[in-house]
């Protein structure tokens, strides 16, 4: 389908455009484990505040040898993912990321078009390979096939989740005279997170939006105008956006200077704004904002954010 007929996409996603969402989470626990309290509280402040979509992380195991030990939002992110959206409206539900070479992709079909059905034109597929070696042993999945898996999966899911009883045969099962249901109501926007593994081409040629980590500016901006060049050789009549993520912690003196922290910083809204107005002139779409180090309260944080600086960054449409 063309997106600019997708509600949530067209909401999120414009060309030269930037807007915000929020990691899940929404609370500032470090490296412990969140203790997930006022979640639903805060996913509906998000919502009436303008943030655009809540992004929800793909962790199994907690492991205290990972760089970053916190086991994601604790459940499931599709189970979870689905409760939020329950008590939530019209903000977007997207997975940042799916790690597709852990998820056998008939199952994430089933799932994907089901969360679709229940909640139209909101659910955003964010996909990865996955990066957690613990997660990948305690499946045993070998870590070092997950890119060829991650081929063949997202292969496979395609398949089943756009066609009608037709029978298709991979190394990870086969179709024969069978359908899934549901179908989803309408396309589902999938958004590859880093290489997965693969080439830029591949990712240019197979998702329908790129993730990407932070970098500094130059090398971002680079890295998007090649992505962009390639994605319009692939698909010449559809805009693909770059989304990407930050650890944010909000000083509470809008003028405060940027200071570096890890994969973000400490600022003041000031500065925020105009590190957001130098991504979207870069071709930045979409960031999704972490609060897991801010050292001040999630919700005074949020509401910042939405009074100071999404006036400047606002949803597409209402």
């Amino acid at each position: 389908m063309k997106w600019d007929q997708h509600y949530g996409y067209n909401r999120m996603i414009q060309k030269d455009k930037l807007t915000i969402g929020l990691n899940i989470p929404i609370e500032n626990h470090g490296k412990q484990k969140p203790t997930m309290n006022h979640q639903v509280k805060r996913a509906q402040l998000a919502e009436e505040l303008g943030f655009t979509a809540l992004w929800f992380q793909d962790v199994l195991l907690e492991d205290p040898t990972f760089d970053d030990p916190a086991t994601g939002q604790i459940f499931d992110s599709h189970i979870y993912l689905t409760y939020i959206g329950s008590h939530t409206t019209k903000i977007n539900l997207g997975t940042a990321a799916s790690v597709l070479s852990l998820r056998h992709p008939l199952r994430l079909a089933k799932e994907a078009a089901s969360i679709e059905n229940l909640f139209p034109e909101r659910f955003m597929l964010g996909l990865s390979s996955g990066d957690r070696r613990r997660d990948f042993s305690a499946l045993n999945i070998p870590i070092l096939e997950r890119g060829e898996l991650f081929r063949e999966s997202l292969a496979y899911f395609k398949k089943v989740l756009n066609s009608e009883y037709e029978d298709y045969t991979s190394s990870l099962g086969s179709l024969e005279n069978v359908n899934l249901v549901p179908k989803p109501t309408s396309d589902i926007p999938i958004f590859i997170t880093g290489y997965a593994q693969q080439t830029l081409d591949y990712v240019a040629a197979h998702g329908d939006g790129f993730m990407f980590y932070p970098q500094n500016l130059e090398n971002q901006e680079a890295l998007i105008r090649e992505y962009q060049t390639k994605a319009k050789m692939y698909d010449p009549k559809q805009y693909k956006p770059f989304f990407q993520p930050i650890v944010m912690d909000l000083h509470e003196n809008p003028d405060h200077e940027p200071e570096k922290i890890k994969l973000g910083y400490r600022l003041g809204r000031k500065a925020l704004i105009e590190w957001l107005r130098q991504h979207e002139e870069i071709g930045v779409n979409h960031v999704m904002i972490s609060l897991a180090h801010s050292t001040r309260d999630a919700e005074e944080v949020m509401k910042e954010i939405g009074e100071e600086v999404i006036p400047h960054f606002p949803p597409h449409h209402s």
